[in-house]
């Protein structure tokens, strides 16, 4: 493409949503920009409860559409990034007085016969006195039902994204921001926090929470709808049960909390709903954290306190409220907004499991010389060979496998970190050699995430390339941080 040329479209907003759309667009042969005001991934793509599902709470509310259409995804993504999710089961105790059991069983029976499984299993009854799940609760009396979803490391999917549209010809500018925008009846020109402009022949607004300030303030537009901004907020503590089980903990607001093993060590509780006036007003209040301690409470053996918590983060879901129905009847479902007569379009609401198929539903407005084609594509790390009929979780298996076997002058623990960030990203890492010990972690991978995901300081890596800031002290930290200031002068 000539400098001078218009872009195909330019993207606003590199969450998962926008890093989707790049993706798929630049396979399809179109040039494209995507900009992004902070780090990619740095809002809300980073900040959720890191699940691919199909919704099971869904299901109340009479969303038969968008639940199957999930549960198909949960199983696109799990073939697609077999090194950054997997299947995770799921036990539902349930609570006196909460959903009557035969609502339970109906809701899994559905749940597990919409859409085909290829890598999850069915649910089935949970006897809590001899199963492993029941030590970590303190009412094993209670009637309980394991199912299956997916987990999934939400920053590293919008990488992941990022980079095969990279790959296929996309420019990708983090901190950069639309500052204003003008369409001249032909081409959108677009001017950018770092002063430039780019031409565009159409702009896709995927800025999430940002999505009705970016179409009023910068594209000019008056027609999105408003939303109303739901806090989501998280937990971090030390590991509560030893076992592979997640929780379902039903509350007696109707609410229901997770409770997930997160990297190894530590357990996630969230999350929350909490409405806000404007995305930058999101973090975990005391309130909320509350709230999340005491709902894990009514249900565990051992029960948490404030001195439990390490972590704690929040995110922020846009929802076009419905009339009638309240924040968790609100479909997460998407939509699209096409602005009149100026090629334009901004994409509201959505969620992480069914990015790819959003992608697919805008692009089907824009005009390509190819027609769909993620489905079934591996995401880069993880393209890992794979035997005739072999899906990606069994696939990445029997390489990691390999790879310590190959590696074995290494740590095998250090073998599988690397892996499970960066898929076969980490081959070249591994055959090199990995360099100094940089603030606990190693100078090839940071190396790595600078040269080729696009992080520019210590939070990039330690919170979204990793989650290493759970184990780094703070001398790791300024370690790193030095390091990359390191970079910025020389």
């Amino acid at each position: 493409m000539a400098l001078t040329d218009p872009y195909d479209i330019l993207i606003i907003g590199a969450g998962i949503n926008g890093a989707g759309i790049a993706r798929d667009a630049a396979g399809r042969g179109l040039s494209v920009a995507l900009v992004e005001s902070g780090d990619i991934g740095g809002a809300t793509s980073s900040a959720s409860t890191k699940l691919i599902h199909g919704g099971l709470r869904y299901l109340e509310y009479h969303a038969y559409g968008l639940v199957r259409k999930a549960l198909a995804e949960r199983e696109v993504l799990l073939d697609a990034a077999p090194h950054i999710s997997w299947p995770q089961s799921f036990v539902l105790p349930k609570a006196a007085g909460s959903r009557p059991a035969w609502m339970l069983r109906a809701g899994l029976f559905l749940y597990d016969h919409l859409a085909r499984r290829h890598d999850v299993p069915g649910s089935s009854r949970v006897d809590l006195h001899n199963d492993r799940a029941g030590r970590a609760l303190a009412n094993r009396d209670a009637l309980a039902f394991r199912y299956w979803d997916g987990w999934v490391d939400d920053a590293r999917l919008v990488i992941a994204n990022c980079q095969d549209a990279a790959a296929r010809g996309a420019t990708v500018l983090p901190r950069t921001a639309a500052v204003s925008a003008h369409h001249d009846g032909s081409d959108w020109a677009v001017t950018l926090s770092s002063g430039t402009t780019l031409r565009a022949r159409r702009i896709i607004n995927a800025a999430g929470p940002w999505a009705e300030d970016v179409a009023r303030r910068v594209l000019g537009f008056n027609d999105a709808p408003a939303l109303k901004l739901v806090q989501g907020t998280h937990i971090v503590t030390k590991r509560i049960h030893l076992g592979r089980d997640a929780f379902m903990l039903q509350q007696p607001d109707g609410r229901i909390v997770f409770v997930i093993p997160y990297e190894h060590d530590f357990s996630l509780i969230g999350t929350t709903e909490r409405t806000i006036a404007t995305p930058e007003d999101v973090r975990p209040t005391e309130g909320e954290i509350d709230y999340l301690l005491a709902a894990a409470n009514r249900w565990l053996t051992r029960p948490l306190t404030r001195e439990s918590v390490l972590h704690s983060f929040a995110g922020v879901r846009p929802l076009v409220l419905e009339p009638g129905k309240g924040e968790s009847e609100t479909t997460r479902d998407w939509q699209l907004v096409h602005h009149q007569g100026s090629h334009a379009i901004s994409v509201i609401g959505g969620k992480l499991t069914t990015y790819r198929l959003l992608a697919e539903d805008v692009l089907g407005h824009v005009p390509s010389r190819r027609g769909k084609w993620t489905a079934g594509v591996p995401l880069p790390g993880g393209d890992v060979p794979r035997q005739p009929g072999e899906r990606g979780q069994a696939a990445f298996r029997h390489w990691l496998e390999a790879l310590i076997i190959r590696h074995e002058h290494y740590d095998p623990h250090l073998i599988k970190r690397l892996a499970y960030t960066l898929g076969t990203a980490c081959v070249p890492l591994l055959d090199q050699g990995l360099g100094a010990r940089i603030g606990g972690m190693w100078e090839a991978e940071l190396r790595h995430y600078a040269e080729r995901e696009w992080a520019s300081c210590a939070d990039d890596v330690i919170w979204r390339r990793t989650k290493m800031g759970l184990r780094l002290s703070a001398e790791d930290v300024a370690e790193i941080a030095d390091w990359f200031a390191a970079r910025r002068t020389g």
